[in-house]
């Protein structure tokens, strides 16, 4: 099993009390939701801050970012492209600046 590497943003390493980079070990398939669900398992101070308690939808100024391309809008079903999974690259997340 593979580990995954997770880079997070300064705020949400302040709550979980991390460093600049997590790493998961996530049975296959590594989807999107499975490695949300196992970092607010491992880390319970992050759960409601990537995603919604309720709905479990991407807080609106959260981004993922894998292999330097946006996948904030894929499905949480969807796998985690290869080198990710693999732990060759990073998952990042990134808290997004609004205005202007």
């Amino acid at each position: 099993m593979p580990t995954i590497r997770i880079e997070l943003p300064f705020h949400l390493r302040t709550l979980a009390d991390v460093d600049r980079e997590v790493t998961l070990d996530i049975d296959p398939p590594a989807t999107l939701g499975a490695l949300l669900d196992a970092l607010e398992d491992r880390h319970p101070a992050l759960r409601g801050t990537i995603r919604d308690h309720v709905t479990q939808h991407r807080r609106p100024l959260i981004r993922f970012f894998a292999c330097q391309q946006d996948i904030s809008l894929i499905s949480p079903d969807d796998l985690l492209p290869e080198a990710v999974a693999g732990g060759t690259e990073p998952f990042i997340i990134v808290g997004a600046v609004a205005g202007g």
